[in-house]
């Protein structure tokens, strides 16, 4: 075998019962570490995703004998160890254990520190955060800021537990390309534990956001496009505000039922009733908020954005003349 070409073993490594594997896909699911390693044995911990090209991965045993069987095993077989068609070069770590280095920020906690890379403070508003993360959960608050690091979010949760299965999930993703700006290329995120337990959020604003709390005071200079002259800078006269959006919907390749415009339009706060009707050919809805501030956050953030990928389903809001709508069952 030349030297140049990536020997699958080392055989003069001291056998240990954390394997080192390399060449994995990229982002490479714990799941499928498992079932590759599970054959041999109990895996009792697993470090994936590490490495510049986050293809490498740690898999711990339970005992010593059941990594020797793995090696040896794709050491003698003409199969190599494969996940999702790659051949994974398998060999023993020089480590003997899997240590989580708990430092500050790997503690669980039920508020995320959550560092935003590529983007500028603007290019993320606070109900896109709030969209990718309620997915897990419900989102108490959220406090924005920049920082050295970059533009950077705390994120508060009920528990440890809802927090933890958005930071494994979120955790070196991107925000899907729908809810950023054109000029935005990608802006991974970066997540850790953040030591605070409750954020103290005194103004609802476009930095910072309190989901409990319907009461608190929006902060006037902070809310852009709230406050909004009747007069627009055209000079032509501004639609009155309405806690009621009427939405229409182009480009509609998939259907969009209640459901669809309910997951959608909760994101940024409690939605009362939802009514979808075919006017002029196309399909309208209008939406019912609480009140108006709710009203105007969403109609701002989802105003040309498309509910599905690919310009599917785009959005275009203005507000109903309606204030209560009478939705039958």
């Amino acid at each position: 075998m030349s030297s140049s070409s990536q020997p699958q073993f080392r055989y003069t490594q001291t056998p240990s019962k954390v394997l080192h594997l390399r060449n994995l896909p990229w982002e490479c699911a714990e799941e499928e570490l498992i079932e590759l390693c599970k054959p041999f044995g109990k895996i009792v911990n697993t470090k994936c995703n590490v490495g510049a090209n986050r293809n490498q991965a740690f898999v711990e045993f339970a005992d010593l004998n059941q990594a020797i069987q793995m090696v040896s095993y794709y050491a003698s077989s003409s199969e190599p160890a494969q996940v999702r068609g790659k051949t994974v070069y398998i060999q023993y770590s020089n480590r003997h254990e899997i240590v989580n280095n708990k430092s500050p920020g790997d503690t669980p906690g039920n508020v995320l520190l959550v560092t935003i890379e590529g983007v500028e403070a603007g290019d993320v508003s606070i109900d896109v955060i709030h969209l990718v993360f309620s997915a897990f959960g419900f989102v108490h608050k959220i406090a924005t800021f920049e920082k050295a690091a970059g533009f950077q979010a705390l994120i508060q949760f009920t528990d440890a537990e809802t927090a933890s299965s958005a930071r494994n999930a979120l955790d070196g993703r991107s925000i899907p390309r729908y809810l950023l700006p054109e000029h935005v290329g990608s802006c991974h995120l970066r997540i850790s534990y953040s030591a605070h337990t409750d954020l103290n959020i005194k103004f609802q604003s476009n930095r910072s956001r309190d989901y409990t709390n319907p009461y608190l005071p929006v902060n006037p200079t902070a809310m852009e496009g709230l406050m909004q002259p009747v007069v627009g800078p055209d000079g032509k006269k501004q639609e009155p505000q309405s806690n009621v959006l009427l939405a229409s919907i182009e480009n509609m390749q998939y259907a969009v039922t209640v459901d669809v415009l309910h997951t959608v339009f909760s994101a940024f706060g409690t939605v009362q009733k939802i009514a979808i009707f075919e006017k002029n050919g196309g399909t309208q809805a209008l939406i019912q908020y609480p009140d108006i501030t709710t009203a105007a956050v969403a109609k701002d953030a989802l105003e040309g954005h498309c509910i599905y990928d690919g310009g599917y389903c785009k959005l275009h809001l203005s507000y109903s003349r309606h204030t209560d709508l009478n939705v039958k069952v």
